[in-house]
């Protein structure tokens, strides 16, 4: 048996990174967040007032910003920036506003992608995002694209708010999603888009148990072939 690389990708409120995350500690992998590393600079970015358009200063902000990855005891991996750990503050409605636009920009995506290739080398990760088959691992033994109709991942995305006591409109929220899914997709630099060989799972009407059970089964498959 030998360990290999997983990458989930999907738009946002398909259920990618709670599917990664339990699918990264069935296996016992090491969970690549990489949507919080874009989110984490676009929270600097706003902290220093700088502009989702100004790829120059961004650039900058990012060329300072130290990213590490901490196992906790419970298997979950906390990301940390600049040796902080950054939770919620970088889920807030003002980061969400903002995060394709920052994420789109070339520069920003090739120097992304070189940190997180470089995670990946050890193999035994999970990474999810938009462009993790397609631009970031596209050597990866096992690709998934997940999907789910808007109202389904409107629903969710609302409900996770709530949860995390985050001021949510459900109506606000579906139109949101619909305006990051055209940006993600129509992005000049790795759009969002399915791997040829990645393995379609639609969870509109799956539970994540189920879907968490299919991708572990496939990935162990994997791990058996010669």
């Amino acid at each position: 048996m030998h360990k290999i690389n997983i990458a989930i990708d999907g738009p946002a409120g398909s259920g990618k990174s709670t599917v990664a995350k339990k699918v990264a500690n069935e296996l016992s992998y090491l969970y690549i967040d990489t949507g919080a590393m874009y989110r984490s600079l676009t929270f600097l970015s706003l902290q220093a007032q700088v502009s989702e358009q100004d790829e120059q200063s961004l650039i900058q902000i990012l060329e300072e910003m130290e990213i590490t990855l901490e196992q906790q005891s419970d298997g979950e991996v906390q990301v940390l920036v600049n040796g902080e750990r950054l939770g919620e503050e970088i889920r807030t409605q003002a980061v969400t506003a903002k995060v394709s636009e920052v994420s789109a920009h070339r520069k920003i995506r090739e120097e992304m992608v070189a940190r997180q290739q470089q995670l990946a080398k050890q193999k035994g990760v999970v990474l999810d995002g938009r462009d993790i088959g397609t631009y970031v691992l596209p050597g990866a033994e096992l690709k998934i694209y997940m999907d789910a109709s808007v109202e389904e991942r409107a629903k969710r995305r609302h409900l996770e708010n709530i949860a995390n006591q985050r001021h949510s409109d459900i109506t606000t929220t579906k139109e949101e999603l619909k305006r990051r899914d055209g940006l993600d997709r129509q992005r000049e630099t790795a759009p969002l888009r399915q791997a040829e060989d990645a393995v379609l799972i639609d969870t509109t009407n799956v539970t994540i148990e189920e879907v968490v059970a299919r991708i572990c089964r496939i990935a162990r498959e994997k791990e058996n072939e010669d």
